[in-house]
């Protein structure tokens, strides 16, 4: 059975865009500071990492503003390129299905079955804060990848903003230092 993993990139200060988003500027000014580990060839580390990630994953999920912001970038094949994973969009607003996008209008449980449905025995990744805090409210994501990049933005979206009152307690599973960011994966317990 798939797992559900929410991967994402913060600054340290905990947050997964920077303030002052445009459509132009989807993750605020400086805020592709977040993403430039992903994107460094030099770095044999993150690109294992990246290729892994990639790897092992069967189906996306995003909310629909993480969609509404990246899909300029990402166009018809979705975030992951020419692998045309099924994007999985948590939405309020009913959109015929396109290229790798379904739309999911009947919560993030529903986005979750469909998803794991489409993803077989291969991981569901998880993208974009709001998206990500609903699954952890509900107890549905397995495990949490975060990529800790050394910068301070002030301000922006928090990742795990609102996560509800209740701990959740998480297992440390992989810790990778990188010139570009801290990876960290952990089991939700």
């Amino acid at each position: 059975m798939s797992k559900v993993v929410i991967d994402m990139s913060m600054s340290l200060d905990g947050f997964a865009t920077a303030a002052g988003q445009t459509a132009e500027e989807p993750m605020g000014p400086g805020g592709l500071r977040l993403v430039d580990w992903a994107m460094d060839g030099e770095d044999e580390r993150s690109r294992e990492l990246l290729a892994a990630g990639v790897g092992s994953a069967g189906a996306v999920i995003v909310g629909r503003r993480t969609y509404d912001t990246s899909v300029a970038w990402w166009g018809d094949d979705g975030p992951t390129g020419d692998a045309r994973l099924p994007v999985f969009v948590v939405t309020h607003t009913e959109t015929e299905p396109y290229g790798v996008y379904r739309f999911v209008t009947d919560g993030i449980e529903s986005a979750v079955a469909q998803a794991k449905e489409a993803a077989g025995d291969k991981t569901v990744g998880v993208s974009g804060a709001d998206v990500s805090q609903q699954l952890v409210r509900a107890g549905l994501a397995d495990e949490i990848s975060v990529h800790v990049v050394p910068v301070l933005f002030g301000s922006g979206t928090r990742l795990f903003e609102n996560i509800g009152d209740e701990h959740v307690t998480l297992e440390p599973l992989e810790v990778v230092d990188t010139p570009n960011a801290i990876h960290l994966r952990f089991r939700v317990t």
